[in-house]
């Protein structure tokens, strides 16, 4: 990841709401969704965040701005979903970023009323899935959480074997992934009650979020061949936040020997917008292994892991009950972290992915895992926060929480920032949870 004159912190934008301190998306983003004016009967279409506004990318190729392979870009984004756009490559996605940026730049002053006839106010605008997502794989890559839990569920506190040696992962299910805002209704499964030996049917008791990333697929691999860690990120489009809804009690009772199936299907919700690898280009960081820790096997380092393999992202969880909205009290902030903080990288997911000869599609998404950082204020999930319900979480509005209850919104935001370089955000990821349909 290189950086380029789109990450100049001095340039400006005509558009002066990019312009503004706290906005998440300054013309140093220019994140992508796919959106249409809300209530109405358009049909859904790529569109770029900028200020308080939704760039129209249908509407940008009317006007006739763009050329070459920006355009291409561009007709590839008036769709539902943003596959075809992913298919077209780093070239093709650098080139539309260049000539927004160079468009919606302050100096750019000609061409600024012909492309404000592109422009959508956020406030008008509802999202969608933003591509057809054919399949979704979650990750398990954060140290720390993965020492917290087994602190919480083995006596003697000890890592699989595994762990260190590769990014561990199993397949999640693509048809219940929703967007911010989605209403998430509490599962009903199999579960142990506490003091019995077995299980009954009924509504999960310790219903949870983990606060992870999610990893879109830009360009994929031919079955039967691998994608080298060098060159992952060249297959990457870029991240938005996720949320991985889990029912505790019920991934305890089924987990062993497989995994999670009935306590992860029932929904993942993610943010709307989509921060490219460029976008992320400022804010790298070395990546290390502690010297007494497994060094990873040859596939999975190259140079460009040590140099710049980490990203340093801020996230963090609030939640709002039904008392905080009576009250007008703001969300209470759970917990906050880094993802600069994950023991294994995105280029290390994706050559793990594929090193068997899996094929990747564009539009695949992958989640990197609960992002805990090393602190306990930095947990990413309720289960560590409160030690598996055994240390209540106090709220702002004089409640407390160990696990969520019907009616509780969790938000997660996210950003990056870092001296001499814009600050850019990734917008909120909400989800609201409902009753279940039979308890």
């Amino acid at each position: 990841m290189k950086l380029d004159h789109t990450h100049d912190v001095a340039t400006r934008s005509w558009l002066e709401s990019a312009n503004q301190g706290g906005t998440p998306f300054p013309l140093q983003n220019l994140p992508f969704a796919v959106f249409r004016r809300a209530g109405s009967e358009e049909a859904f279409r790529g569109g770029v965040a900028l200020g308080d506004q939704v760039i129209d990318l249908a509407a940008m190729v009317r006007t006739g701005a763009l050329t070459g392979l920006a355009e291409q870009a561009a007709r590839a984004c008036a769709q539902p979903t943003l596959n075809d756009f992913f298919a077209m490559g780093p070239g093709a996605w650098r080139a539309l970023r260049h000539a927004l940026f160079d468009g919606f730049d302050a100096r750019n002053k000609v061409g600024s009323d012909l492309l404000k006839t592109a422009l959508v106010p956020q406030a008008e605008a509802e999202y969608g899935v933003p591509a057809q997502i054919g399949d979704y794989t979650d990750f398990y890559t954060s140290i720390d959480h993965a020492r917290n839990i087994v602190k919480l569920l083995r006596p003697d506190g000890s890592l699989s074997p595994n762990f260190q040696w590769m990014p561990v992962a199993y397949h999640g299910r693509a048809s219940s992934i929703g967007l911010s805002g989605q209403r998430v209704r509490r599962p009903v499964g199999q579960r142990v009650p506490a003091g019995q030996s077995q299980p009954e049917l009924g509504a999960s008791a310790r219903l949870d979020y983990e606060l992870e990333l999610g990893i879109f697929i830009g360009v994929g691999n031919e079955q039967g061949t691998r994608i080298p860690v060098g060159k992952a990120e060249e297959h990457v489009f870029g991240l938005c936040i996720l949320n991985d809804w889990s029912a505790r009690d019920i991934q305890s009772w089924e987990s062993t020997p497989l995994g999670p199936f009935q306590a992860k299907n029932f929904a993942t919700t993610i943010s709307p917008w989509i921060v490219t690898m460029d976008a992320l280009a400022p804010f790298r960081a070395g990546w290390s292994r502690p010297p007494a820790d497994p060094q990873p096997l040859p596939y999975l380092v190259s140079p460009s892991t040590f140099e710049q393999g980490a990203i340093d992202i801020q996230l963090e969880v609030a939640v709002e009950t039904a008392a905080h909205r009576r009250g007008g009290i703001p969300p209470t902030r759970l917990s906050r972290t880094s993802f600069r903080h994950q023991y294994w990288t995105v280029g290390q997911m994706v050559a793990h992915h594929t090193v068997g000869g899996c094929n990747l599609r564009s539009g695949d998404l992958l989640g990197s895992g609960t992002i805990s950082g090393p602190t306990p204020a930095e947990a990413g999930a309720l289960i560590e926060l409160t030690r598996a319900g055994q240390s209540p979480v106090q709220l702002d509005s004089g409640e407390t929480r160990s696990f969520l209850e019907d009616g509780d919104v969790v938000v997660m935001t996210g950003w990056c920032e870092r001296p001499g370089y814009a600050r850019i955000g990734f917008g909120e990821n909400r989800g609201e949870v409902i009753p279940a349909e039979w308890a």
